[in-house]
């Protein structure tokens, strides 16, 4: 950014026309003067507030705008320009900057976006995010933070009542990846405290137990910390993509005879394909028996507790979408969802009442990645697909933002169908 200070050399005396003592210079440049210009920065900032107010915001939230402006790569590079150069840029292009990145990137805000387990946009949260970037503090200690770390204890406080711990402690982790491994981490440490100062030498082969439909980051984390990938017992899921206890019994039994020790086990609260719980209260009692950590990962489902009374809110929106499916013809449901993660298939024209010939579901396998494609270079809207185990691939529909109404999901069902009408089987 152009500072505003370009060309000005302050001579060797103060406003007060005192000598300085030592003047400090480098390049040419006086280093007791400021190194930026406070009231030009000022205006920056009210410009790039601006910008984003309208461009990222406002047009990223209206149905009528593109969910995305899609480039390919190369496109796209020429497009913003992205080499580093040695100069600063006036406010005017590195505005111009701004417009741009939001221009092209995806709007994760707008109400037709159902890609990820994120979407939505929260208003009051945004204006948080902006306080905590512009103090720029960190939350390491009372003195640097008071107001955070004082903020810090009242909600650690709250999500101790909510799951229905008197006594307890904890710490926010940069997410879920990382809970994962502080918890293994802690498991660990629990049963073998001297870890902590002698390392991995003097202890015996560990285990531990996770859901076949579990986050890859417990094998990520078991690699991390040393233990190894091999160390992690994967524990068959039922047909709705839970945890079997006694599955989860007889890799116990199957780990200890081959002389390990289990001290951990990973269940999970909101699956990131089928939006799965695992049966806590049976693997508790599993756990309980065997004197085995039991961590649960809930950065999905976890939000169900802080709200048992307005579940229906969030439940309403998702049955209206499933029957939707249900009654629609070309779609079909691939299971009856658990929390907001909807899955299913759309049978096209092409396909439609061919369910018995032998390519059917090889070909029903590419029409997921055929409308996507579509939708993405159209920026209508965008949604994930995925096969899996022996299900070809699907959409998983992730209904989580609070701005998606009747008329979106009405819009997104058109959508697929307008989209794969023109598909025809290779």
């Amino acid at each position: 950014m152009a500072t505003g200070l370009e060309g000005k050399r302050p001579n060797k005396y103060d406003v007060n026309g005192t000598q300085r003592k030592h003047p400090l210079t480098v390049d040419g440049i006086l280093l007791d003067w400021p190194l930026n210009d406070p009231k030009g920065g000022e205006q920056f900032v009210q410009d790039a507030f601006q910008v984003i107010l309208d461009e990222a915001i406002r047009k990223g939230t209206d149905v009528n705008e593109q969910v995305c402006e899609w480039k390919e790569p190369d496109e796209l590079r020429a497009l913003l320009d992205l080499d580093l150069v040695d100069a600063g840029e006036p406010s005017e292009k590195l505005l111009e900057r701004c417009r741009d990145v939001i221009r092209y990137s995806v709007k994760t805000i707008h109400p037709r976006f159902y890609n990820q387990l994120f979407a939505g946009l929260d208003h009051h949260s945004l204006v948080g995010r902006y306080i905590t970037e512009t103090l720029n503090t960190s939350q390491y200690t009372y003195e640097i933070a008071p107001v955070f770390v004082l903020m810090e204890e009242v909600v650690l406080k709250k999500l101790c009542e909510l799951i229905g711990w008197k006594n307890c402690d904890g710490l926010f982790c940069p997410g879920g990846s990382m809970s994962n491994m502080y918890a293994m981490n802690v498991a660990r440490y629990k049963l073998f405290p001297e870890v902590k100062k002698q390392g991995l030498w003097e202890l015996p082969r560990m285990a531990i137990f996770t859901s076949e439909e579990s986050h890859y980051s417990v094998t990520k984390g078991a690699a991390f910390q040393g233990l190894g990938t091999d160390s992690v017992y994967v524990v068959k899921a039922d047909e709705r993509g839970r945890m079997i206890p006694k599955e989860l019994e007889r890799q116990i039994s199957i780990a200890k005879s081959k002389g390990a020790v289990p001290f951990l086990v990973n269940a999970t609260s909101g699956t990131t394909v089928f939006g799965a719980f695992d049966p806590l209260c049976e693997i508790a009692d599993v756990c309980e028996k065997q004197g085995i950590w039991l961590h649960v990962d809930a950065a999905w489902g976890g939000s169900a507790l802080l709200s048992k009374k307005h579940r229906h809110l969030l439940t309403g929106i998702e049955r209206y979408l499933v029957n939707e499916i249900k009654e629609r013809a070309g779609f079909r449901l691939l299971m009856e969802p658990q929390f907001v993660n909807v899955c299913f298939w759309y049978i096209p024209p092409s396909l439609q009442g061919k369910e018995d010939t032998p390519d059917f579901w090889k070909n029903l396998g590419k029409v997921a990645p055929f409308i996507k494609e579509q939708m993405v270079k159209q920026g209508t809207m965008m949604v994930g697909y995925q096969p899996h185990g022996s299900n070809v691939n699907f959409f998983r529909q992730v209904l989580v933002s609070p701005r998606v109404s009747l008329d979106d999901l009405d819009f997104f069902m058109n959508e697929i169908e307008r989209l794969g009408s023109d598909f025809q089987p290779q």
